[in-house]
């Protein structure tokens, strides 16, 4: 192990009384205690031990990945060093195979590409780089086959982890975390993906350091393993040569009892000093620095990639924007022809009214509910490739705010003009516009909410829930059902009511849709004539002191503070990650923001 690290030379990771405690409230409790052992290049290291043994923590501990109301002690050293992994240096892959799922197999991997290798790096050679990535692992013949997902056939769960493998091996990364790479996989199939993860500890010249969580593995695939770290109840039960391993399955851990007989044994044992005594003589070893052997892709290309990745997601998934606009055009329709050709009466100020007020708040939660779905599946991948180092924040969220746009265009432009015709509403090029812009800035709106509340809550019941919440306290506080000037001061006027995009909605809508005006009204056997102009002062208390473009205005800047505030809850949740000397601190760079 030893000597100086070069291009292509090996990482050492050691960890000594590694310990992590989770904080729930006023609770505590050790979930690591006092792990000591390392991890070598070219070897494989298997950390297995039952449900809730520690396995997944001890990897985010090594990989620099503790959520912080985890609190973590010990010493991690990289190459006998304190030491941060250079970008591209190391991989982390999940449980969960976070992947866009209209994409193909091959799709999947060129897209990546793009957004890991540098400028200088031709598309030819990205390419080939991905081509040779998935012919290693077995993918070449799924290479036009779809991800796949909820509702739609495509890679099995193998494919689908090798994949995810695929997508961290493209830059060779010395040192590979896996987190249960079996999970969720048949027998035949759990074999497959370990053996072609055991084929990558020495390739290309690099002697790989890989470590793995393993949940109950077969014989066979154990017999892959080179080295064992075995886990109950956050304490080590064995480490040492996988071969040398009595004990080679996960039997028997149910009982305290036997557990502690088991955790003593080993700490009085022979190998628990062998341990010691190496991860000690690795600290004195000069294996040198981790270098940064590469940079990532430019700001723009990350943009572009992710723009056109997303846009192509976006146009074969039919369950988002497709079906959207299918059931926009039937609630227009509707619309339409339920108040059909509003005349210039008194009657008509009631459906003009009303017919806003209605489309406004369908608009809102048939956004909510067709799109949190897609946006929840599309942050997953921006988590697990952020987390990696793959791109920025900013660059995902220009990406995920332009890619939309074409779609919110098409349905509000055609919903528009399918409400407006139908129903007669106020005529005039400008008017249309107008209205369709308010549908435009409406659906952008509700994106944008979502993304706040999915940064929080990445759940779909519970971001559903919270988000559809803030939605109905818009609609309530809109200035329609209870109007401005009788709402109560306190909280629903000052400051609820000047804060809800829906009352910039609707105020911009009646304007555009009633001055300029006249409505009769048959009165005594005479007629009096009421200008659109007064009805919004005198019964809707709409505020006229600026134009119906001023409303415009201030929707987009309500937009733009959403979509700013999503920066910042991501920077923040980061932020409140412990980061530690001595693992990978990926969080960005300034080309990263």
């Amino acid at each position: 192990m030893g000597g100086r690290e070069g291009e292509n030379g090996g990482i050492t990771v050691t960890w000594e009384n590694l310990e992590a405690i989770v904080r729930k409230g006023k609770n505590r409790k050790l979930i690591l205690q006092g792990l000591t052992g390392y991890a070598q290049p070219g070897k494989l290291l298997a950390v297995m031990g039952p449900s809730g043994s520690g396995k997944s923590t001890l990897l985010d501990a090594l990989a620099g990945r503790l959520s912080s109301n985890i609190q973590q002690s010990g010493t991690i050293l990289i190459n006998g060093k304190k030491q941060t992994l250079a970008y591209g240096t190391s991989g982390y892959v999940t449980q969960d195979d976070a992947m866009l799922s209209a994409l193909t197999a091959g799709e999947t991997l060129y897209y990546s590409a793009q957004l890991q290798f540098p400028k200088s790096m031709s598309i030819a050679e990205k390419k080939r780089q991905a081509d040779i990535t998935l012919k290693e692992m077995g993918l070449q013949d799924a290479i036009n086959t779809r991800v796949g997902g909820y509702g739609s056939k495509g890679l099995s769960g193998g494919q689908k982890r090798r994949l995810s493998i695929c997508i961290e091996m493209l830059t060779r990364p010395r040192l590979l975390f896996l987190d249960e790479p079996m999970s969720g996989l048949d027998s035949a199939a759990s074999y497959y993906v370990i053996s072609r993860i055991a084929s990558l500890r020495v390739r290309d010249g690099i002697q790989r350091t890989i470590v793995a969580s393993i949940h109950q593995p077969s014989s066979q695939v154990f017999e892959l393993f080179d080295d064992l770290c075995l886990l109950s109840s956050g304490e080590t039960v064995y480490f040492g040569p996988a071969s040398e391993a009595n004990q080679n399955t996960e039997e028997g851990f149910e009982s305290e009892k036997a557990i502690g007989i088991l955790v003593n044994s080993y700490k009085a044992s022979e190998m628990k000093s062998q341990v010691q005594t190496e991860v000690t003589n690795i600290s004195k070893l000069d294996l040198g620095v981790i270098k940064n052997r590469r940079i990532h892709a430019p700001f723009l290309t990350q943009c572009m990639v992710l723009i056109k990745r997303s846009s192509l997601q976006l146009y074969r998934d039919i369950s988002n924007y497709w079906l959207r606009l299918v059931v926009f055009i039937a609630i227009s329709i509707s619309l339409g022809t339920v108040f059909y050709h509003i005349d210039s009466s008194n009657e008509s100020i009631q459906f003009r009214g009303s017919l806003i007020a209605f489309l406004m708040p369908v608009v809102t939660f048939m956004t909510l509910v067709s799109g949190f779905s897609p946006l929840i599946e599309e942050m997953k991948v921006f988590e697990r490739e952020r987390l990696n180092g793959h791109y920025g924040i900013t660059a995902f969220l220009i990406g995920n705010t332009l890619s939309p746009i074409p779609y919110m265009t098409m349905i509000s432009l055609i919903s528009g003009v399918i409400v407006c015709y139908l129903s007669g509403l106020h005529k005039g090029l400008e008017q249309y516009l107008y209205f369709a812009s308010v549908l435009f800035f409406t659906m952008m709106w509700v994106e944008s909410l979502m993304m706040v509340v999915g940064s929080i809550f990445p759940n779909y019941v519970m971001g559903v829930i919270v988000a559809a919440g803030i939605q109905g306290l818009t609609i309530l506080t809109a200035g329609f059902y209870q109007l401005p000037n009788d709402l109560p001061n306190i909280l629903w006027k000052y400051p609820c009511y000047y804060i809800s995009f829906l009352a910039y909605a609707f105020q911009g809508s009646f304007k555009n849709e009633f001055e300029g005006l006249t409505f009769v009204w048959y009165q005594d056997g005479g007629t009096i004539t009421v200008s659109g102009r007064d009805f919004l002062t005198n019964t809707l208390h709409v505020q006229m002191g600026h134009s119906k473009w001023v409303d415009l205005a201030i929707m987009f800047g309500m937009i733009v503070v959403y979509r700013i505030l999503f920066l910042i809850i991501i920077k923040v949740k980061e932020q409140s990650k412990p980061t530690l000397p001595t693992i990978n601190e990926r969080s960005p760079s300034k080309n990263m923001m």
